[in-house]
């Protein structure tokens, strides 16, 4: 294997999220009671991509928004400040509606946890379920993705970089192995 792999371009990207799409619907019967919420930043790109292409299927639209996390990080103090995002709940609500949380790279489950610990701020969903665009594994907490365009076996220190056209002008997930290994 290469340092730098490109393991997804931007047609697989678009294959994934399609597949997603598909599954999502399948799972829940439809679209009815279902919104989904990106994680900030690229999650947000990807809700809203999934949400455009179930709504292609179901010829509804399908409500798609953000669920800003960087409050309820666990590791605040550890990190470097960073700006906050909107949170934008499509229809204000979320209660007694199932939750489809999206986010571009699942790795240690934190992200999701405190995006489930936001969404509890923000009403009580029937159900939650999760999307990503690619699970790499190494859990430290017990946090499994419902839909994944793509798993890639990963070493702890390596980098998933994900870049998506509304954010980096181009559509590509590459595998940057620690040390250039």
């Amino acid at each position: 294997m290469t340092p730098d792999q490109e393991f997804l371009t931007d047609s697989d990207i678009h294959r994934a999220v399609v597949r997603i799409a598909h599954e999502i619907l399948e799972r829940n019967r439809g679209a009815d009671d279902i919104v989904l919420l990106g994680i900030p930043t690229r999650g947000v790109h990807l809700a809203r991509r999934i949400a455009v292409t179930m709504a292609g299927i179901e010829g509804r639209e399908v409500p798609a928004g953000a669920l800003d996390v960087g409050m309820y990080r666990d590791d605040l103090q550890l990190r470097p400040t960073v700006a906050l995002h909107p949170t934008v709940i499509p229809g204000g609500d979320v209660t007694g509606k199932t939750v489809v949380l999206v986010d571009d790279v699942l790795f240690s489950g934190r992200t999701v946890r405190a995006a489930m610990d936001a969404l509890n701020d923000v009403g009580r969903p029937r159900a939650v379920q999760l999307a990503v665009l690619v699970d790499r594994g190494h859990r430290d907490l017990p946090i499994r993705a419902d839909y994944v365009g793509k798993n890639i076996p990963t070493a702890r220190e390596d980098d998933v970089q994900v870049t998506l056209a509304e954010t980096d002008g181009t559509d590509a997930v590459r595998l940057v192995r620690a040390g250039g290994k």
